[in-house]
């Protein structure tokens, strides 16, 4: 007998509107041209090291990835990553599902970071129609057109909008391709049920971003770069809302893994930035390089000469790229993230900086010394 489930459908959803938020993004984004206040000289020879492999990843036309938690968001970096991105510095960006929440919401409103405690308190924390309609239909719609779970709501802010198809369409595609594409068929069928369940009309559903200059998603899908997600089931505000679909989520978050995948897999020579992720960027960089180093050892290949530079506040004494993994007696062996990239071959740094002062120094000495 199949579990009780709680019925999201009698959650009171409040209009986004009615939320305080912590952020302004028009008010708080960090500046390109903002100088970094970190000056110490460990972190000035490991951004100026990582600029160097960085130009040299790119002249050898390998990747340059970009992992980083929400924060990196929170704190007003969108126009310093676009600029990143549009100077060619960067072929991969991922976030986890909060990272893409929050740049959906500087887009859609210019505000973003609620009161969790407050918020818990009185039952409406995460409970926000627009950003759980229109996040899940982006997903759900992406489903059904191919596309990864990043790219689904970077196409949705950019074209400022999305396209809900004829019912009759769904049907069709779902009956013509049950005996050959049943994926394909599954997401059109998953499609159709959220659009009769809430009475979704045809047609384009125009969706302004007044603030969409900020949005990160939005500047990689113009720029063709690719924007992975990778949530996980119930850590993201969107999970509350009634239009939320597993198997969107599924479909989507799936591709994106692999695209990310993909992407390790031409690591060799290149560079992985990971900053501000102690637990999503860890743990599917190893997934991807063990997958990449099968193929790689069925061609007689291996991934060696890839460079890792973890960046976070924590402080670690511990000198990982010279003596390896700590042992258990030393607090550096429970820096879970550190443990898991100093397993991944290569060469691995670790930095602790700030995300503002990383970025700003690394946008700074990459686009002012060419």
């Amino acid at each position: 007998m199949p579990y009780s489930q709680l019925d999201r459908t009698k959650l009171h959803v409040k209009p986004l509107s009615e939320r305080p938020n912590k952020v302004n993004i028009e008010r708080d984004f960090v500046p390109v041209s903002q100088q970094p206040e970190n000056t110490t000289e460990h972190f000035i020879t490991t951004v100026q090291s990582t600029v160097n492999r960085i130009k040299a990843a790119r002249k050898k036309a390998a990747p340059v990835m970009l992992t980083f938690g929400a924060h990196s968001i929170k704190n007003g970096l969108g126009p310093v990553i676009i600029k990143l991105m549009e100077q060619g510095w960067l072929t991969h960006l991922a976030t986890n599902g909060a990272g893409i929440i929050h740049d959906w919401e500087f887009a859609f409103q210019g505000e973003s970071s609620e009161d969790v405690r407050e918020n818990v308190e009185i039952g409406q924390f995460g409970i926000w129609q627009e950003t759980g309609y229109y996040l899940n239909l982006a997903i759900i719609v992406g489903a059904f057109e191919g596309k990864g779970y990043g790219e689904s709501v970077g196409s949705m802010i950019q074209n400022e909008g999305v396209e809900i198809p004829e019912k009759a369409r769904l049907k069709k595609i779902a009956a013509e391709f049950a005996d050959s594409e049943l994926d394909r068929a599954a997401a059109a069928l998953d499609l159709l049920n959220i659009i009769q369940q809430f009475d979704i009309q045809p047609g384009w559903m125009a969706i302004p971003f007044p603030t969409k200059k900020y949005c990160v998603q939005a500047a990689a899908f113009r720029l063709g770069i690719p924007f992975t997600g990778h949530p996980m089931i119930g850590h993201d505000i969107i999970y509350t809302h009634p239009l939320n679909h597993g198997a969107a989520i599924g479909r989507t978050a799936q591709r994106d893994f692999l695209t990310f995948a993909h992407a390790v897999n031409r690591l060799d020579q290149g560079v992985y930035m990971s900053v501000g992720s102690a637990v999503m960027s860890p743990m599917i960089f190893e997934k991807s390089l063990s997958m990449s180093q099968n193929l790689h050892i069925q061609q007689g290949k291996h991934i060696d000469n890839h460079f890792m530079l973890i960046v976070d506040l924590a402080k670690s004494t511990w000198d990982w790229q010279k003596n390896g993994e700590p042992p258990q007696s030393d607090p550096g062996y429970y820096l879970r993230y550190l443990k898991t990239f100093s397993r991944m071959g290569g060469v691995m740094q670790y930095l602790s900086a700030d995300n503002r002062d990383f970025l700003l120094a690394i946008c700074h000495e990459l686009n002012e010394k060419e």
